[in-house]
């Protein structure tokens, strides 16, 4: 998964008339790495999605209009809008994953 590294390319992401997932994260956090674990599996399965990384912390502000609360986060975009948001307590398990993001479809 890539990560993001600048404001501009998160904005040009999220525009995309395509469903992009976020996962907002840290380098220290241990739900984070679990969730390293399991997540490319499901990238391969969801084929109509583009997954990217970004680091909470270094992008506070981004994260903070977000509502992100927690992390690890998954954020759902298109058009330039969030369309979905997993809490970071609701993305613990391959099958919460794959759950919230069959919902898309």
């Amino acid at each position: 998964m890539d990560r993001i590294e600048t404001k501009e390319q998160y904005q040009d992401l999220i525009a995309r008339e395509i469903y992009t997932v976020l996962k907002f994260d840290t380098t220290w956090c241990p739900d984070c790495k679990n969730l390293d674990r399991f997540i490319g599996d499901i990238i391969e399965e969801q084929t109509d999605k583009d997954f990217y990384a970004i680091d909470a912390e270094k992008f506070q502000p981004i994260a903070e209009e977000n509502d992100v609360r927690g992390i690890p986060s998954l954020l759902v975009y298109k058009n330039g809008e969030k369309i979905a948001h997993l809490h970071s307590k609701l993305a613990k398990t391959p099958a919460q994953v794959r759950e919230y993001l069959d919902t898309l479809n």
